[in-house]
């Protein structure tokens, strides 16, 4: 092995003899996941703001005027 190199195209054949074609499957679990995140985002961000209104109302400062 060592008169031999290792060249790009080398490692480039045994990586995908090892790993197959991956990148059409990649490609088509890409859309899903996206939808799927941007969904998990929005129900996030729609709890923080209904956890924040609460917080808001409850510790707001309620000011009673009275005319004497």
């Amino acid at each position: 092995m060592s008169g031999e190199h290792l060249t790009r195209q080398d490692l480039e054949a045994g990586v995908r003899e090892v790993l197959g074609d991956t990148g059409g499957r990649v490609e088509a679990a890409r859309v899903p996941l996206l939808a799927g995140a941007a969904a998990v985002g929005a129900v996030l961000l729609g709890a923080a703001f209904l956890v924040g209104r609460r917080l808001g109302r409850r510790s707001s400062t309620t000011v009673e005027i009275r005319r004497i």
